[in-house]
């Protein structure tokens, strides 16, 4: 199967290297969060992070679009999780974030994030994250620019490992914007 990626340029299914942990209660991630996306993040052999989602209906702005805040959140969201590839112990918080919304997302369809590390320096690092749907056209991207900072300088009385406590088992080895994903038996 082909997939068409954001250059336009066709590419076979990616392979998934890992899974990423999720949490409680972030809006995005958090899976005890009753009006949270659940979204599930994938390593990715090409260095970047992706995961398919669908929003609700509960995620709208005007009826069949998802509001801008949470396009704008999912896209943030991306930034960080690109940065764990290579390990969960990179943390920091959002300096910029520069949206460009390209068309209307949709609620109730099979959706992709997908973000990639384009610049890491030591205090900070700038992202590319966009959205696509399912035919791999590009609904809305952004440029994120983190600054790195350690943990308990973010949140403060907090455990991580409490709250980022969901690893999901799921056997998904490839990702295809088609909606599908291959599983292992």
């Amino acid at each position: 199967m082909q997939i068409k990626s954001a250059e336009g340029r066709k590419e076979k299914p990616m392979k998934v290297l890992s899974k990423q942990k999720n949490s409680r209660m972030c809006v995005i991630c958090g899976m005890d969060n009753p009006f949270g996306v659940k979204a599930q993040f994938y390593n990715m052999e090409d260095g970047s992070v992706m995961t398919p989602f669908r929003f609700r209906q509960e995620h709208q702005s005007y009826p069949q679009r998802v509001h801008g805040g949470l396009i704008a959140a999912m896209l943030d969201e991306l930034g960080l999780r690109a940065s764990w590839h290579s390990g969960e112990d990179t943390w920091g918080v959002t300096m910029s974030l520069e949206v460009k919304y390209r068309r209307p997302v949709p609620y109730e369809a099979d959706l992709f994030g997908r973000g990639t590390v384009e610049k890491d320096f030591s205090r900070f690092m700038l992202v590319r994250a966009e959205i696509l749907n399912a035919a791999g056209e590009v609904l809305a991207d952004a440029r994120v620019r983190y600054r790195k900072l350690d943990l308990s300088l973010i949140a403060r009385d907090s455990d991580v490992h409490e709250e980022m406590c969901f690893f999901l088992k799921d056997g998904v080895r490839e990702l295809c914007f088609d909606g599908e994903a291959d599983r292992q038996p």
